[in-house]
């Protein structure tokens, strides 16, 4: 017990398989998708951060790198499922945050358990940092979904997975990293060989154009 089973955890989030008992080309795990994350999570704050927003480093690595850890103890819950209703989701919140608390509770040395409570709490909130994360999060989420679409994945569920984290991209607009992301790399994601062309730019744009016809 201890820190030795908290390093040892770490293998065990590689055997986390996300979006379980679907066809997939590729697998992805939960410890790359947190490497992506953090990954895009970087580029994010670098383009706020060039647009002249302070980016709280620290906090935003350790957002990024955790946010997905509970998951050891949860498993990978999709999307469309999780995030059914708020109601649903503040449950599937309070079991993760429970379960974790006792983890850290068995498992570190009083002196630092403040600390990781700290840093395995739920990492989207309102600060920019929080904000990035949950950017990055979704934009991993539609790469991974992208790449099944791509390959002709008959299984609509990832159809359904990209339009979802799309529209939640798009929730954050404000942000300068999301304009970013809209003007020069989405188009460049639709760009690519080999996708039905036309179904995902035409769900693409009624998407943004749903977006923006709710806010007038």
């Amino acid at each position: 017990m201890g820190i030795h089973h908290y390093f040892k955890s770490l293998s065990d989030v590689e055997k986390l398989i996300r979006c379980p008992g679907r066809f997939k080309y590729q697998d992805h795990n939960v410890a790359s998708h947190s490497f992506k994350v953090t990954k895009i999570a970087q580029f994010l704050g670098t383009v706020e951060e060039h647009n002249g927003n302070a980016v709280n480093w620290k906090s935003l690595y350790e957002k990024a790198l955790n946010h997905d850890y509970a998951e050891l103890f949860t498993g990978d819950i999709k999307t469309p499922v999780k995030y059914a209703s708020e109601e649903l989701r503040r449950l599937f919140s309070e079991v993760e945050e429970e379960l974790v608390t006792k983890f850290i509770d068995q498992e570190f040395p009083e002196e630092y358990q403040d600390v990781y409570r700290e840093r395995f709490k739920e990492g989207k909130d309102s600060t920019l940092e929080g904000r990035i994360l949950s950017v990055a999060d979704k934009i991993d989420l539609l790469y991974e979904s992208f790449g099944e679409i791509q390959k002709g994945n008959p299984e609509p569920l990832f159809l359904e997975i990209y339009e979802e984290a799309l529209a939640t991209i798009l929730k954050f607009r404000e942000m300068d990293s999301v304009q970013y992301f809209l003007d020069d790399i989405l188009p460049e994601m639709l760009s690519e060989k080999n996708i039905p062309h036309e179904q995902l730019s035409e769900m693409t744009k009624k998407i943004v154009e749903g977006l923006n016809t709710s806010k007038e």
